[in-house]
């Protein structure tokens, strides 16, 4: 199966269990793997028949930019249902990364899950 990505979408939220995570909004990047039949969009370059990923960009900027989860297991839960149901994704691997929870975690900390059933 094919798969469309997004990588390095960063945008903030209020994320975090602390009081102080919850007066200021924190960054967070995202990168998605989807799975996608790309062929009938390539056979006749058809936007229509792609899997936007300007549009899917667009959602997931907008839904965390409006939420406010105690956990990014949460986050990430509810982020990859919408997602799923959104834009019809039959599977999908979502990784949010939290890079300012752990000073000394140069890269960040995070979850990545997996959703749906990756197809043949």
């Amino acid at each position: 199966m094919d798969q469309v990505f997004i990588k390095g979408l960063t945008t903030d939220a209020v994320i975090g269990v602390y009081d102080w995570e919850r007066t200021l909004r924190q960054p967070l990047i995202f990168d998605l793997d989807m799975a996608w039949d790309i062929r009938p969009a390539a056979a006749d370059e058809d936007l229509a028949a792609t899997l936007n990923y300007a549009a899917i960009s667009e959602y997931i900027i907008n839904f965390v930019e409006a939420s406010a989860f105690l956990l990014v297991e949460t986050l990430a839960e509810q982020l990859a249902a919408q997602l799923r149901k959104e834009f019809h994704i039959p599977w999908l691997r979502l990784r949010v990364t939290k890079p300012t929870a752990v000073k000394q975690a140069a890269g960040g900390v995070g979850v990545v899950i997996e959703r749906g059933v990756l197809p043949s």
